[in-house]
């Protein structure tokens, strides 16, 4: 290959790749109607082009030979090149197209290195941005008292009882110098399905504000403009600083250590969630957990009473792995996820386990 910048290779393309008898015994096998090439287009993202490949989307780092350094910052790739798979050998590689070879580039190796993006970026994302950009700055995982001493709003204009887009909000508190906030109201307890006891609170969010004018009086309250209302907006909600979102992309891989967690919410308050919907796990990063781990989701079996033949033997039926959970936001305790090629609904108590 002529004038390849390794800014734009694709570690988990281009890197060593294992050899086929190794992939024919490991559980990250090549699907057998994989195709020969794949171009890269606008829109694709990591997993769509590894489930073309592989039988498993998020077990790529394992066939490349991948270090940890490089699935938490992996390189990018980007539309216009394409993914070679030379069936004889059990490699993929990387190029670009119209190579003047005509014919499958050599395998590249690739040092490690680091490379975040912005959400604007022109570099495909490992996952669709588009579920789950909203969720990286909230809504948020808060415990008891976090939001207990941050600036509030007091009043509203007119003594409204609630307000939205272009509304004035009074608000007392201390701003530490920042002028534009997210607006927040004290969430519903989330609970640890096996425990019960209270593991966070998710904190709703409403909207954002900007100030309009600093207080310069003690005990007078900062004048704010509501420049966004998702929902309405009152007296006692609470406002948090808007700090800067980038998604550092880490690549899908499993987990470090294992992992046994349960499904504690579906978000919006709803009981099932289906593919491309945003639900919560009773683990974090006091568990081993970080973004772009991948776990698979199950549904224990049912017990039940075999009463064939004249029986009344108390059985177990077998537990139901039926799709996979890609974890993008984690707290403490609790994390975010992104439901993943699923065969069922995703409910309330369902485990979301390591890989087997």
């Amino acid at each position: 290959m002529k004038n390849f910048s390794t800014a734009a290779l694709f570690l988990a393309l281009a890197s060593a790749v294992l050899p086929a008898q190794a992939q024919s015994s490991s559980r990250c096998t090549f699907l057998p109607n994989a195709p020969d090439q794949h171009v890269v287009v606008r829109g694709d993202t990591l997993w769509d082009i590894s489930g073309r490949f592989l039988a498993q989307p998020w077990c790529w780092p394992q066939v490349w030979d991948l270090n940890r350094d490089q699935i938490r910052n992996p390189h990018w790739i980007y539309p216009g090149q394409v993914v070679y798979f030379d069936r004889a050998t059990g490699r993929l590689s990387l190029g670009r197209t119209g190579d003047a070879s005509g014919g499958t580039p050599g395998t590249v190796r690739l040092s490690p290195g680091i490379r975040t993006s912005s959400l604007g970026s022109e570099a495909i994302a490992s996952i669709s941005l588009s579920e789950i950009g909203q969720f990286l700055s909230q809504p948020l995982i808060v415990d008891a008292d976090e939001l207990a001493n941050t600036p509030r709003i007091i009043a509203t204009h007119e003594g409204r009882v609630v307000i939205g887009n272009d509304d004035t909000a009074y608000v007392r508190g201390d701003l530490a110098g920042k002028t534009e906030f997210h607006v927040f109201r004290s969430g519903k307890p989330l609970k640890d399905p096996s425990t019960g006891k209270i593991i966070g609170y998710e904190a709703a969010f409403l909207g954002a504000a900007n100030l309009k004018r600093a207080s310069t009086v003690e005990d007078q309250p900062h004048t704010f403009i509501v420049t966004r209302s998702k929902e309405e907006m009152g007296i006692g909600d609470r406002l948090l600083p808007i700090e800067p979102t980038s998604f550092l992309n880490f690549a899908p891989h499993a987990p470090e250590q294992p992992i046994s967690a349960q499904i504690v919410s579906v978000y919006n308050g709803v009981a099932q969630a289906g593919q491309n919907q945003i639900v919560t796990i009773n683990r974090g990063k006091n568990d081993g957990l970080d973004i772009g781990s991948v776990l698979q989701l199950q549904r224990l079996g049912k017990t039940i009473v075999d009463r064939t033949d004249g029986r009344k033997d108390t059985i177990k039926l077998p537990d139901e792995q039926y799709g996979n959970l890609f974890i993008f936001r984690v707290f403490n305790n609790i994390s975010y996820g992104l439901v993943m090629q699923v065969r069922d609904t995703v409910q309330i108590g369902d485990i979301a386990s390591s890989p087997e």
